[in-house]
C-alpha cells in the first residue's frame, strides 16, 4: 500500500492534491490541524495535514517449485494485513458514499448530514460546516457544535434583508406566487390581524378570476371581517378598485396562481394590475416545494420588486432548508411562516433566530 502525507490550507485543496498525486481511488487514513511557519513562535499559519493511502497493484508470484508451509508468524502477519486492507476498503466505501470532495471528523460529518437532510444547498452546507470546523477543530460535543451552527446561520442571515413583520410602506399589499401555496388564506390571516389587532381600515381586491372558489372564499372572509371586497377582471377594474379604496389604511390584493413554469404568468399579472405602482409585494411559497422548483419560481418573479417572502405549510414538512437557501442566495428576508389553515391564528412572524432553530433543531 502506498501512503503519503499531504498538507494544505483547506480540505478541498488537500483533496485536490490527494487525487492528483494518488488518484481517484485514494482514501484518507487520518487528518489533523497543524501550525507552521511564523517568527519566534508567532504568526504561525494553520494548515491541514492528511495521511492518504492507496492499494499498490500487485500479482502473486507463480512458484517454480513446491510451496513449503509458511511459519505460523508469517500466516498471522498476512492475516493482519488482510484485515487492515479490508478495513481500508470499508473506509473507502464509506467515504465514497459521503461527499467525494470533502471529509470531516465524525461530529462535523454528522452536522453536514443533518444539513443535507434539512435540504440545505450542498455548497451552503459545506461552507457552514467548514467554517465551524476551522475555528473549532478540537470540539466534539454535538450540542456545542449545534450552537455554533445556529450562530453561524444567524450571522449569515443578519444582512440578508428584513425578517419578520415590518410596517407596510405602502397602502396596497400584493401577494403573488404559484397556485396551491395558500395565498388566499394567507391574505385572510394578514387582513384579520390588521383589523382585529391593529384596528386598521382594511379592504380586499382579488384578481384571481381563474378560480371561482377562490373568489367565494375571499368573499366569505370579507363578510366575517366586515371589510369590502372588489373583483378585478382586468387592469381597468383594478384601477377602479384602487380609486374606490383610496381612503383605506390597507388594501390586500390576492392574485391568480398559475403554473410557475409558464413564462407568461408575470406578464399576465401585469395585464390585471400595475406591478410598478407603489405597492408592497410579497412572494408566497410553500416549504413543501422542492428546492430546485423554488429557485425556478423565484426566477420567474425576478422583475417584480418583491419585498419579502412568506413561506406556507410549515406544519406539513420537517425540512426547512429551502428558507435558508433562498434567503442567502438572493439576499431576501422572510416575513411570515404559516402553520395551518385556521384564520387568523395559524401564522407566525419569521425571525433569524426562528429560522436557525428550525434548521438546527432543538
Amino acid at each position: 500500500m502506498k501512503i503519503k502525507k499531504i498538507k494544505g490550507s483547506t480540505m478541498p485543496e488537500v483533496m485536490q492534491i490527494v487525487r492528483r498525486e494518488l488518484g481517484e481511488d485514494a482514501v484518507i487514513l487520518n487528518s489533523k490541524v497543524i501550525h507552521e511557519g511564523g517568527f519566534l513562535g508567532l504568526f504561525k499559519k494553520r494548515k491541514l495535514e492528511v495521511l492518504a493511502g492507496i492499494d499498490s497493484p500487485h500479482k502473486k508470484p507463480v512458484p517454480s517449485k513446491p510451496v513449503v508451509a509458511k511459519p505460523m508468524s508469517s500466516v498471522l502477519a498476512e492475516g493482519k494485513q488482510d484485515h487492515l486492507l479490508k478495513e481500508i476498503k470499508d473506509m473507502k466505501r464509506l467515504i465514497q458514499q459521503k461527499n467525494q470532495d470533502h471529509t470531516f471528523p465524525l461530529p462535523y460529518q454528522e452536522l453536514l448530514d443533518h444539513l443535507e437532510n434539512q435540504e440545505v444547498n450542498k455548497d451552503i452546507a459545506m461552507e457552514l460546516v467548514d467554517t465551524i470546523h476551522t475555528s473549532n477543530e478540537q470540539e466534539e460535543d454535538m450540542e456545542k457544535l449545534k450552537k455554533k451552527l445556529a450562530f453561524e446561520i444567524k450571522h449569515r442571515l443578519a444582512n440578508k434583508g428584513s425578517f419578520g413583520k415590518s410596517d407596510y410602506q405602502n397602502q396596497f399589499v400584493h401577494l403573488v406566487g404559484p397556485t396551491g401555496v395558500g395565498k388566499t388564506t394567507t391574505i385572510a390571516k394578514l387582513a384579520a390581524h390588521s383589523v382585529l389587532n391593529e384596528r386598521k381600515k382594511v379592504a380586499l381586491i382579488t384578481t384571481d378570476t381563474y378560480r371561482i372558489a377562490a373568489i367565494e372564499q375571499l368573499k366569505t372572509y370579507s363578510k366575517i371581517l366586515d371589510v369590502p371586497i372588489e373583483v378585478a377582471y382586468n387592469l381597468e377594474d383594478y384601477n377602479k378598485a384602487r380609486e374606490k379604496f383610496s381612503d383605506f389604511d390597507l388594501v390586500f390584493v390576492d392574485t391568480a396562481g398559475r403554473n410557475f413554469r409558464d413564462e407568461k404568468y408575470v406578464e399576465e399579472l401585469g395585464n390585471v394590475m400595475d406591478l410598478n405602482e407603489e405597492v408592497d409585494t410579497y412572494l408566497v411559497l410553500s416549504l413543501t416545494t422542492k428546492s430546485n422548483d423554488l429557485e425556478a419560481i423565484y426566477d420567474q418573479f425576478r422583475h417584480v420588486p418583491v419585498k419579502q417572502i412568506i413561506f406556507t405549510k410549515k406544519d406539513e414538512t420537517t425540512s426547512y432548508g429551502a428558507a435558508l437557501n433562498l434567503s442567502l442566495q438572493h439576499n431576501i428576508g422572510i416575513a411570515f411562516l404559516t402553520t395551518g389553515q385556521d384564520v387568523p391564528d395559524d401564522i407566525e412572524e419569521a425571525s433569524i433566530d426562528h429560522i436557525a432553530k428550525l434548521i438546527v433543531g432543538d
